[in-house]
């Protein structure tokens, strides 16, 4: 059905590939999981409900677009559209970075996807620039947020208490082991200000350092480049990195 080609990249738990189906020609990405890794219960339970979330998910503009799942001896294989582009981390390293009005329109794209995710019952987990791709190599091209593999289905009521993502982008309350859907927001505000300014907003050597820094939750807006950026992209990210995720803006109201 498909031709593995090269690799384009690897992660904890696979590598992914880019693949050519035998009867179109066309272009994919393949990400490839050894059967070695799924040895618990738990691990193929969450492989399957990474399919289970990117079959939901499928047809949304901002969302890479899930082909099929397919096994062998070795490995489980998903196939997924392919974003000539590249990570959105490695275009921000690429820009140094972001005009507010380039800004916006990542920001958007970033938002439309956690909007979508929580308005179908999906917390995503892990939002983070390595997490988007770029449809192509233009300067405009339109982001895909891949990498499902930390997603849940929200319950109603639930309280999450596992601590997941990259440690820049994690919220006050994961720490605390008490969060629910507006963790998305807070990594999302992170990536915008990452975007305009090209560091994180809570930085330090070590990953207990990010941490108490989070915890902390002291944002630097008097260093450059702060001072001429507006107030209106400052309050933005003041709201979408509240510390009180009951009074955070939401993805619907950020767009809106």
């Amino acid at each position: 059905m498909y031709n593995l080609e090269r690799k384009l990249g690897s992660g904890q738990f696979g590598t992914t590939y880019l693949c050519t189906e035998r009867a179109t020609g066309l272009k994919y990405a393949c990400k490839s999981v050894s059967k070695r890794k799924l040895v618990r219960r738990a691990d193929v339970e969450d492989m399957r409900r990474e399919v289970t979330i990117l079959q939901h998910l499928s047809g949304q503009p901002n969302i890479a677009e899930f082909r099929g799942a397919f096994e062998d001896a070795e490995s489980v294989h998903l196939v997924m559209e392919f974003c000539s582009g590249g990570e959105l981390f490695d275009r921000i390293t690429a820009k140094g970075s972001y005009s507010e009005r380039q800004a916006a329109a990542v920001c958007r794209d970033i938002l439309t996807v956690v909007h979508v995710c929580h308005f179908m019952g999906v917390l995503h987990r892990d939002l983070k620039p390595e997490n988007f791709l770029l449809a192509s190599p233009a300067d405009d091209a339109p982001l895909k947020a891949i990498d499902f593999g930390l997603s849940v289905f929200i319950e109603e009521g639930k309280v999450y208490k596992d601590i997941v993502g990259s440690a820049y982008y994690v919220a006050p309350e994961v720490l605390h082991r008490n969060y629910g859907r507006e963790i998305d927001v807070w990594s999302a505000g992170v990536i915008l200000y990452i975007l305009l300014c090209g560091s994180p907003p809570f930085w330090a050597e070590t990953e207990k350092g990010i941490f108490d820094a989070i915890l902390v939750g002291q944002l630097d807006f008097s260093s450059s480049p702060w001072p001429t950026i507006s107030e209106s992209a400052k309050d933005l990210i003041r709201q979408m990195l509240n510390r009180d995720p009951k009074r955070r803006i939401t993805a619907a109201q950020a767009l809106g």
